[in-house]
């Protein structure tokens, strides 16, 4: 063992469990928490050719990370951005670049040389490869249709009657206080083989209130029914409410959104994570209500199962994402440390 890296490093890496609750607390990043069991590592055995064999890694790489390493700054293990400093900008004229993708749109199955060529006709020098440089920008940006999809956007076109209420969540939407975002999603239950029902699931971001209740169907009538549920159990008012692309959360849903004043925020396409709370709830209510107890094939005796349940996930069952608080302990204190707040401040 090197002598020196004792002094170095001390007792500050932390240990394999704390990385990885860095981890789930997002604190670092996946690749920065591997980093940082490196120096884990080569603080306990002191050799850098072991560790660089151990884990896999060049001796340039490991020593490229060393010498950025700040065992008091986690960020210096993070990737930063290689995009250079200055960006060579398109010289390419607004009008020009106009006229191409005129051109393409005119004639989507024309290639670079045939624009090129009606360009010239124009009295606009330009060549293939810079029509093709242009028209990659364009894609880039969404500004130009591809000849696959030309058929599909003019159908989409016909098909959009009225705007969607539903829009996705801005970048700068906060999330601060309970109620400032739900996440609703679904659940496909099957009781017996013949029997499978719906479960509308919400969790709130903050203080992960669930609200729960089953249906035959799943529908956006049932879908503003369950609004209407949430706007009973939930002991804070609701701001926004997340969903995913899900047919049961267009039409009366939106409209119900849209009565109530919700904000209503669709998320892309496959993309489950930012739902993450209420895919976690989904798997909670499998494993220990499911899997545990009998539910009855009534319907009603379901849901009144299901509100004991809830009850049960609100108020009784600690979260450990809430340091063992109930959602409905925590709530408590959020409010009272709102009203220590605004005493005072007056």
């Amino acid at each position: 063992m090197y002598p020196h890296a004792a002094r170095i490093y001390g007792d500050i890496i932390p240990r394999g469990e704390f990385i990885r609750s860095l981890v789930r607390q997002g604190t670092v990043s996946k690749d920065a928490a591997k980093r940082l069991q490196w120096f884990d590592y080569y603080k306990r055995c002191g050799n850098a050719r072991k560790t660089c064999r151990y884990f896999g890694i060049s001796a340039q790489t490991f020593y490229r990370w060393k010498n950025r390493f700040d065992p008091y700054d986690l960020t210096t293990l993070e990737e930063e951005s290689r995009r250079p400093h200055t960006v060579r900008h398109p010289g390419t004229p607004v009008e020009m670049v106009e006229r191409i993708r005129q051109l393409r749109e005119q004639y989507p199955r024309w290639e670079k040389e045939k624009l090129a060529i009606l360009l010239r006709r124009e009295g606009l020098e330009i060549s293939g490869s810079t029509v093709v440089r242009v028209m990659r920008r364009l894609r880039a940006r969404g500004l130009l249709v591809e000849p696959e999809n030309v058929r599909q956007a003019k159908l989409a076109r016909k098909r959009r009657r009225k705007p969607r209420y539903a829009v996705r969540k801005p970048k700068d939407y906060q999330v601060e206080a309970p109620g400032d975002l739900v996440q609703v999603d679904t659940l496909q239950v099957r009781l017996c083989p013949n029997e499978v029902r719906f479960q509308f699931n919400a969790r709130d971001m903050i203080s992960r209130f669930d609200g729960l209740k089953v249906y035959k169907r799943q529908t956006s009538t049932a879908g503003a029914d369950f609004l209407h549920y949430l706007r009973k159990k939930f002991p804070f008012p609701i701001k926004a409410i997340q969903i995913d692309g899900g047919s049961e959360f267009k039409d009366q849903f939106e409209e119900a959104c849209r009565r109530r004043n919700y904000l209503l925020f669709e998320l892309p396409p496959s993309s489950p994570k930012p739902n993450g709370r209420v895919e976690r709830a989904n798997r909670t209510h499998r494993e220990e209500f499911y899997e545990v107890y009998d539910v009855d094939l009534n319907l009603e005796e379901h849901n009144r199962q299901l509100e004991e349940w809830a009850y049960t996930c609100n108020y009784i069952r600690p979260h450990q994402p809430l340091d063992y608080l109930t959602p409905n302990e925590y709530y408590r204190q959020w409010k009272q440390k709102q009203k220590t707040h605004v005493s005072l401040m007056s």
